[in-house]
Formats: C-alpha cells, structure tokens, sequence
C-alpha cells in the first residue's frame, strides 16, 4: 500500500482472513501463532498477520505433487 508520502506501509491480515484464505478453522490458525509456525504482531487483545509474514509460511510449506 502506497501512501501519497511515498512511504510504503506493509499490509495485515486479521487471524480470520488467514484461515479463510486456507481454508481452515480460526482455532487453527491461533494454533499455528502460539506454536510459533506463524508469525504475528499482538496489539491489545487482538492479532494481525504481515502480507510478508503469510506468504512465507506459504513458502516454506509449499511441495510439488508427483
């Protein structure tokens, strides 16, 4: 996301976007934060996943089939 500054500000993900996107449960994603599996940044009561942060752990788990 650019600003009119110039300043390039990451993107986050609420824990929910994340298991949409995978296709899995909400529980399993706060599974995967407090197994250190998935990074993210606690504000308050709440967490947010960096764009960056997701598309690493895609990374580092992605196989090819066959």
């Amino acid at each position: 996301m650019t600003r009119a500054s110039g300043s390039v500000r990451p993107g986050f993900l609420t824990p929910r976007e994340v298991a949409e996107a995978l296709r899995v449960s909400d529980m399993t994603v706060y599974r995967l934060i407090k197994s250190g599996e998935l990074r993210a940044l606690r504000i308050g009561k709440s967490f947010r996943i960096s764009e960056e942060d997701f598309d690493a752990y895609l990374a580092d788990r992605f196989t090819e089939a066959g």
